[in-house]
């Protein structure tokens, strides 16, 4: 049996995380391909990653119950197989219809192999730090993504956006087939947690509504990111270096909170996660020179990510199964599903500037819910978390 505490299986499961993560990422470049490359309206391009991130939800909804059933060893290679053949596909065509079906059954699988991923995590002795070090690779997978596919889609046109999308998946399917841990612990390694199936608490409940509402401003904001600042008359060559600065940027979350894991109260640092988001949104959708709208959308980003590490951590406390936190595809993309229709529909009804307002309001109900979890009883090492 494969153990999650050697440096083979964190690799594997960093990379799993990556794939799956590609949306948070990518969506910028995305949006603004299937829109500049493929002619859709800004209603359209959303749509379509609206119908990843569906096909993920899905498919985290339906497993996560059953995490603590499943043998993932095999299952997350498939998983991330099937979503690079999805994304073959769709370089093969530009029908709207055919790339919508393709974006559903390559979220689905996509869903599957992030939902397991993340569910083992949470067996591991520490998820909060493994989850902020798999946010770091995030941040360099980032970086790698912003200076590559821009340059690919230039020199093949749209379809390479879906190639690069195949070939992340595909790098996926390899390392968790050599190297994926299994989901089971062994009797022998007493200090992993051995799953239990409660119910979940109301606070979890509440973090998990918390966090999928930001993700829900993510979505919708940072899908723009590109196409907004193009339309403001920013250059690409600026808006190609600001892209590559957000992954630059997004290294120092996961490294920030996993060092402060045992200093700060998860449940302060959502509070302050939600209201930062909220004011780097309205500060974005109001900037009309390049500095201000470049140190806005430089962090916009790693407000979330950060605020994610402390809810992942805090939910693996609360619930020690791994169903809550398997359930974090689901939570994260629920939420950036409805992102980038509902700010395409925005933006093409009534401008960038609805979708400030619309992160405001958003945020505002996200904190609420945060801020149930302070009359609560903090889990034994929740603070940590």
């Amino acid at each position: 049996m494969t153990s999650t505490e050697n440096l083979r299986s964190r690799i594997a499961l960093m990379a799993a995380h990556c794939a799956g993560m590609v949306d948070i990422v990518a969506l910028p470049v995305w949006v603004g391909t299937l829109i500049a490359r493929f002619g859709f309206d800004p209603q359209q391009a959303g749509a379509l990653a609206t119908l990843f991130l569906l096909g993920a939800v899905t498919a985290s909804l339906v497993l996560a119950p059953r995490f603590h059933r499943l043998q993932g060893r095999w299952i997350v290679p498939m998983a991330y197989a099937a979503a690079c053949a999805a994304f073959v596909a769709c370089t093969r065509t530009d029908q709207f219809g055919t790339l919508a079906l393709l974006h559903a059954l390559g979220g689905l699988a996509t869903g599957v192999g992030l939902s397991i991923t993340h569910g083992t995590v949470a067996l591991t002795s520490n998820p909060h730090r493994l989850f902020g070090f798999m946010q770091v690779a995030i941040g360099v997978f980032g970086i790698a993504y912003m200076v590559a596919a821009p340059q690919v889609i230039a020199a093949v046109g749209g379809p390479g956006l879906f190639a690069v999308f195949g070939a992340i998946m595909l790098v996926a399917c390899v390392i968790t087939a050599l190297a994926f841990p299994n989901a089971r612990r062994a009797p022998t390694e007493p200090h992993v947690r051995a799953p239990a199936a409660g119910p979940l608490p109301k606070a979890a409940w509440c973090a998990m509504a918390g966090i999928s509402l930001m993700n829900v401003t993510q979505a919708m904001v940072f899908s723009f990111l590109e196409r907004m600042g193009a339309d403001r008359g920013f250059t690409a060559p600026d808006l190609h270096i600001l892209l590559i600065v957000v992954g630059v940027v997004n290294l120092a979350p996961g490294a920030i909170a996993a060092f402060l894991q045992h200093r700060l109260d998860a449940r302060n640092v959502v509070l302050a996660g939600a209201t930062a988001q909220a004011a780097l949104a309205l500060a974005l959708v109001s900037s009309t020179a390049f500095p201000a709208y470049a140190a806005a959308g430089a962090v916009f980003v790693s407000a979330v990510i950060f605020t994610h590490i402390f809810t992942f951590g805090l939910l693996a406390r609360l619930d020690p199964s791994g169903r809550a936190v398997s359930a974090t595809p689901a939570m994260m993309m629920i939420g950036a599903a409805v992102g980038p229709i509902l700010g395409g529909t925005l933006v093409k009804f009534f401008g960038y500037g609805a979708i400030g307002w619309a992160a405001l309001a958003i945020d505002v109900v996200a904190f609420c819910f945060y801020l149930q979890l302070r009359g609560r009883p903090v889990p034994i090492g929740a603070k940590a978390a």
